[in-house]
């Protein structure tokens, strides 16, 4: 059995979870449901901020367009406009390796 790229992905990511800050809390702290307010979103972000895996988590957020949630110290409406820009930066990247 070959292991395509989001195997891949997984597997990765279950290494850094492990050691994650955010592992020892409550899931609805990361993944609010409803109307939340600033200061359950200040409590997350803070906590990721001493994340020794905070890089991992973005970039994992990134590559599998993780929409919902706090993910490597970023909000949903941060992490969508440092999507954008991600991808445009890959596009970039394969075009001069292609050229």
């Amino acid at each position: 059995m070959t292991t395509g790229p989001v195997q891949l992905t997984a597997e990765l990511a279950a290494e850094w979870r492990e050691r994650a800050a955010c592992s020892g809390y409550r899931h609805t702290l990361f993944f609010p449901v409803g109307d939340t307010d600033a200061g359950t979103v200040d409590r997350a972000l803070e906590i990721c901020m001493g994340c020794a895996v905070i890089d991992d988590c973005l970039e994992y957020a990134l590559e599998t367009n993780q929409r919902a949630g706090i993910w490597g110290g970023t909000t949903e409406d941060e992490r969508r406009s440092l999507r954008r820009k991600w991808l445009a930066t890959r596009r970039r990247v394969g075009d001069s390796l292609r050229a």
